[in-house]
C-alpha cells in the first residue's frame, strides 16, 4: 500500500485530506515541519501533502528543501498546500521541486484526483 504524509499544523486540513482519500493508502500526519520531516527520513513516504507556514523550526519549504536534495528521499513527490497564493510563491514551490501547489482554501477532491493520478502511474 502507498504511503502518504500530510504535513499541515491544522488538524482539520489533515482530517479533510485523510478522509478524502479514503482507505486507498496509508495517511500519516504530521502537526509541523521537524515532525514531518523525521517521519519523511524514518518512513520514506511515496508523497508527502505539505503546508507551507508551519510553526517550529522548519516550515514548509525548508522541508521541500531537505526532500529534494537528498538523494534517498528526492525521488518523494510533494504536494504543497498554503494560504500563500501569490504568483512569486508558487514559482518559489516549484521551482524547488514541489510536484503541484494548491492555494487554500482549494478542493480536497482536485488534491486526492491528483495523488491518485501521480500514485498509479
Amino acid at each position: 500500500m502507498k504511503k502518504i504524509l500530510i504535513v499541515d499544523d491544522h488538524s482539520d486540513m489533515r482530517r479533510l485530506i485523510r478522509i478524502t482519500l479514503g482507505k486507498a493508502f496509508e495517511v500519516i500526519e504530521a502537526e509541523d515541519g521537524d515532525s514531518g520531516l523525521a517521519i519523511i527520513r524514518q518512513r520514506k513516504p511515496d508523497l508527502v501533502v505539505l503546508d507551507v507556514m508551519m510553526p517550529g523550526g522548519l516550515n514548509g519549504l525548508e522541508v521541500l528543501d531537505a526532500i529534494k536534495s537528498n538523494p534517498d528521499l528526492k525521488h518523494i513527490h510533494v504536494i504543497m498546500v498554503t494560504a500563500r497564493g501569490q504568483v512569486a510563491d508558487y514559482e518559489d514551490g516549484m521551482l524547488r521541486g514541489a510536484d503541484a501547489y494548491f492555494i487554500k482554501p482549494f478542493s480536497p477532491l482536485q488534491v486526492t484526483a491528483l495523488i491518485n493520478k501521480i500514485l498509479t502511474q
